[in-house]
């Protein structure tokens, strides 16, 4: 079973968000990519993706474009599904508390 990734609609309201319209093309290859992946635990993301970082209550922070975007996920390893809770810029996501943002 692939990655399931819940909702791509997070992402699009983001682009669509006047002045993230340069953001699309690279949450669409991050979501695209994410999407075909099987991770069962954090080793093997960070095993894919070493720049990707684990906060608390399952989350993962994943870097988009050299780090110019974040997109926080909880994971749910058992089932095969990440949950996006966060996209923004790197300035955005500093005002954010990774581990509770919903």
């Amino acid at each position: 079973m692939i990655m399931r990734i819940i909702a791509k609609s997070r992402l699009k309201t983001y682009w669509e968000t006047p002045g993230n319209e340069k953001s699309q093309p690279y949450l669409n290859e991050w979501y695209h990519f994410c999407s075909k992946q099987i991770w069962r635990t954090p080793q093997e993301i960070k095993n894919m993706i070493r720049n990707v970082s684990f906060v608390s209550n399952d989350r993962v922070v994943f870097n988009v474009k050299g780090n110019d975007y974040r997109v926080i996920c909880a994971m749910d390893y058992p089932r095969q599904a990440m949950f996006i809770k966060f996209v923004g810029t790197h300035k955005e996501y500093d005002r954010v508390q990774a581990g509770e943002v919903e």
